[in-house]
């Protein structure tokens, strides 16, 4: 005998059979998630499920949602590889201080971010050029270029300008690359009356949001990581914008979408903490 009465037993029986269904439910939803967002973390998949749960008097604690999704084989690893250079500040145009240091913006348009990083293609590398605004988390321009030239970035920074409402006291903080300090990216500044802030080393935490948006869309958002050419690159980054900014809730932004965030005002709660207790190979991406 197992020492349980036949009631306790059908009622054990009947949990788990609940708890089955509850997990297949779930694991239709994350594939469904996924295949808009293929590399969102499960922090903010359980974060986007809980109105379905709620709705459907589904329960799910985070540790058990973390194993649900290990065991389907639904954790998202690390991506380790090597990547081009893109930022040579070796250069005799004029360098600016750094006027970000300190700052923190409690409005969007108080502080863009911008900086370059790369995509990869079945030969070499295309590469986008991102403006960010630091207080919503929002892109609000960007450009994917087949080469390092002042042009990409320029073409972000004339996209930013030409959706902003108000640049009244805005400052743009970028890199000491040349793309940023050449004559065509600062005049534009100037004739916009955009303060111009420049990071004063190479260490990338000095540019820190501009750095997270660049990963969280290339590890997380991005539909594949290597593109047959520029032109269904484009199109890829296109879609990956503006999934990012209307649909991946933030955790730096009280876990709103960049968009929700940047029509808001005061502070916004940064949410994300280290909640990822498994081993290398199973752990998730940080989520930002």
């Amino acid at each position: 005998m197992s020492g349980y009465s036949r009631q306790a037993y059908y009622k054990g029986q009947v949990l788990k059979e609940h708890q089955a269904f509850v997990g297949e439910v779930i694991i239709e939803k994350v594939k469904a998630y996924r295949k808009v967002q293929p590399r969102i973390g499960a922090r903010k998949l359980l974060f986007m499920l809980s109105p379905f749960m709620h709705r459907h008097q589904l329960k799910i604690s985070r540790d058990r949602f973390f194993t649900l999704l290990r065991d389907n084989w639904l954790l998202i690893g690390r991506r380790r590889r090597g990547k081009p250079k893109t930022t040579d500040s070796s250069h005799w145009m004029r360098k600016y201080p750094d006027l970000a240091k300190d700052l923190s913006p409690v409005c969007a348009e108080g502080l863009w971010v911008s900086d370059i990083t790369y995509v990869d293609l079945n030969e070499g590398h295309c590469y986008l050029s991102l403006v960010t605004d630091a207080y919503s988390r929002k892109i609000v321009g960007y450009h994917l270029s087949d080469n390092l030239y002042a042009r990409g970035p320029v073409a972000a920074l004339e996209m930013a300008i030409s959706g902003s409402r108000d640049m009244t006291g805005l400052i743009h903080h970028s890199d000491r690359g040349s793309q940023y300090c050449c004559n065509d990216y600062i005049g534009i500044l100037q004739k916009h009356q955009i303060g111009i802030s420049m990071t004063q080393s190479g260490d990338p935490r000095e540019n820190a949001i501009a750095e997270r948006v660049n990963g969280i869309l290339k590890t997380e958002v991005l539909k594949q990581e290597v593109f047959a050419d520029i032109a269904s690159a484009k199109v890829a980054v296109k879609e990956a914008v503006e999934t990012y900014n209307y649909l991946r809730p933030h955790s730096s932004v009280s876990m709103l979408t960049p968009a929700l965030a940047h029509r808001a005002h005061g502070g916004l709660e940064q949410s994300w903490k280290n909640y990822y207790k498994y081993k290398p190979e199973t752990s998730e991406i940080m989520d930002g």
